[in-house]
């Protein structure tokens, strides 16, 4: 069970799938990039026009939103300082990700501070 594959991510407001993240291990760290999003309106955001460092003005679909996450003390648990950025409005959150349900789904923690946001990803076969 680990967060390496391709999820699909899941709006924690509307409960609705958004887009495809592929997750990758390169030397025990994970990253992630949106592959594809899913519902394009005519309104929703091409650019992380919001974004404070390097992916500032960056087209969404191929960006890297995932960096810098490792396993933890638990082998279910992957955080390690790992940050993930939501580019609807550039916000950047350490991120603690745990495999459930048999490695079907996966719960995406964000946090910053006292505060966070949680997701519930499925996995795309």
């Amino acid at each position: 069970m680990t967060p390496v594959g391709l999820w699909q991510s899941v709006d924690d407001n509307t409960n609705e799938a958004k887009s495809e993240i592929k997750i990758i291990e390169v030397a025990g760290v994970l990253s992630g990039k949106v592959i594809k999003t899913l519902n394009d309106e005519p309104n929703d955001k091409k650019l992380c026009t919001d974004c404070k460092d390097d992916r500032k003005g960056q087209i969404i679909v191929g960006m890297e939103i995932i960096r810098g996450l490792k396993q933890e003390g638990s082998e279910f648990v992957w955080a390690g300082g790992g940050k993930i950025l939501d580019p609807e409005n550039g916000k950047e959150y350490t991120v603690r990700m745990t495999p459930i349900e048999g490695g079907k789904k996966l719960q995406v923690r964000g946090y910053i501070g006292p505060f966070y946001r949680t997701q519930v990803w499925n996995r795309i076969q």
